[in-house]
């Protein structure tokens, strides 16, 4: 049989998708970019706020609506996992669903669409506390370019108020050293230059494998077994599981990248109590100060929800000072959304979303300015690019201080081969952006 998959949402989601892809291709089928020539349509959704699932619903609806006669629909991923019978309630035409914790399954749920006696929905979502362990021995990662994003746990064991992932994912699991470093070395000898590695959160790989500094541990692993990669980048860590041997690491790293990525979602400690977050602010700040003095040249992101139930205007400011205090590389935010089931579901969502969204407005316009200043700074410096497109006689790419579709670009003139890290010099700064001559 031919399928097609979309895979909607976050990069994890993405590994799940190439997986998914790689087990059917040894189960006998095989994958095709053609909608109208597949004989199954496999949406990995996502679910983690509203407006997710609302894409989701909406691709699910315009495969449901133009599928022909012996054309299955199937509903995989974050959202299958949390609330599949809404998704039946609002597509009645779909014809399996499958969720986060058995996503290797899918060939089984194939078989069983081809074998059902009537139209019925299949359901596949067996209990499970935890995501799934048995991956079929496959590799664990998606490739794009020159870079690959290689999932090294999944799940969460942390219960913050306003987040869904530990309902839809189960409690964290990580992935043993040994088929990591085996998934990168394979990555290795396909002439990846960039190693992302991705987890809900990093810093807690290997707790539940009775490992201390479990992350450290798999890096040190990394730099002896891989050492190949030029580029390898960290996502998702969290201030509080930072240690002093992780700083050291990434330091005295030829290989591991400056970058710095922590979702830390407020500032104020009266919001972060609400969130059921870590409130201790002046730590963070501690850590982070400790991080800049090891790595001068250390590009920091972080993520922040505003409109939280019980944000105040004071908590706002909070926020604010601390951005300005902080000078992040790069910010992203969003509006507080409402899911049902977490732990925060009783306060509600009673700011209004016109506030809300003013109050994104104005963190994002100071985030500009400072992103801008940043750029400024670099401007005569070297850059290392690598390359990932190319086009009307320039070349579009990202250095060490942008993670793939979240951060800035480097644009530099001219045209390059694509996948490789290039030498250049910056010549303008962006709001946003670079721009570089190579050298």
């Amino acid at each position: 049989m031919k399928y097609f998959i979309a895979s909607l949402g976050c990069a994890k989601n993405t590994v799940d998708s190439e997986s998914m892809a790689i087990i059917l291709n040894h189960a006998g089928h095989s994958v095709t970019d053609n909608i109208k020539k597949a004989d199954f349509l496999i949406v990995n959704t996502c679910g983690f706020i509203e407006q997710a699932r609302q894409e989701s619903l909406d691709v699910l609806k315009d495969f449901a609506n133009s599928k022909r006669t012996n054309q299955f629909l199937i509903a995989a991923g974050c959202f299958s996992q949390r609330s599949p019978q809404a998704i039946i309630k609002h597509i009645p035409q779909i014809d399996g669903i499958i969720g986060t914790r058995r996503w290797m399954d899918i060939p089984i749920l194939l078989e069983k669409i081809l074998e059902r006696k009537n139209p019925e929905t299949i359901i596949h979502l067996p209990p499970s506390q935890t995501m799934g362990t048995d991956d079929h021995g496959i590799i664990r990662a998606s490739i794009q370019g020159g870079s690959a994003y290689l999932k090294i746990a999944d799940g969460c064991r942390h219960t913050c108020a306003y987040c869904a992932i530990p309902l839809i994912k189960g409690k964290t699991v990580s992935r043993p050293i040994d088929q990591i470093v085996r998934d990168a070395k394979a990555l290795q000898d396909q002439g990846i230059q960039e190693l992302i590695l991705i987890a809900q959160d990093t810093t807690d790989y290997g707790s539940d494998l009775n490992m201390k500094d479990g992350l450290a541990a798999l890096l040190e692993q990394l730099q002896k077994e891989v050492d190949h990669i030029p580029w390898i980048r960290i996502l998702y860590m969290y201030p509080g599981l930072i240690t002093n041997r992780l700083i050291n690491i990434i330091a005295n790293s030829n290989q591991i990248l400056p970058y710095i990525d922590l979702p830390l979602q407020h500032a104020s400690p009266h919001v972060l109590k609400m969130m059921r977050r870590p409130q201790n602010i002046e730590q963070t700040i501690s850590t982070i100060h400790k991080m800049k003095t090891a790595l001068p040249n250390m590009a920091i992101r972080s993520t922040f929800i505003v409109g939280h139930p019980g944000e105040t205007e004071s908590d706002f400011q909070d926020l604010m000072d601390f951005v300005q205090e902080i000078q992040f590389d790069h910010l992203g935010g969003f509006t507080y959304s409402l899911e049902k089931g977490t732990p925060g579901e009783p306060l509600g969502d009673p700011i209004p979303l016109v506030e809300k969204e003013d109050r994104l407005d104005r963190l994002m316009l100071l985030q500009e300015k400072i992103s801008h200043q940043k750029n400024k700074s670099f401007v005569g410096q070297p850059m290392q690019v690598l390359t990932e497109g190319s086009g009307d006689g320039i070349t579009i790419g990202r250095s060490y201080r942008d993670a793939p579709e979240i951060d800035g670009l480097v644009i530099v003139k001219g045209i390059y081969q694509i996948g490789k890290i290039i030498e250049t010099e910056v010549i303008e700064a962006l709001p946003h952006d670079l721009v570089a001559k190579a050298k």
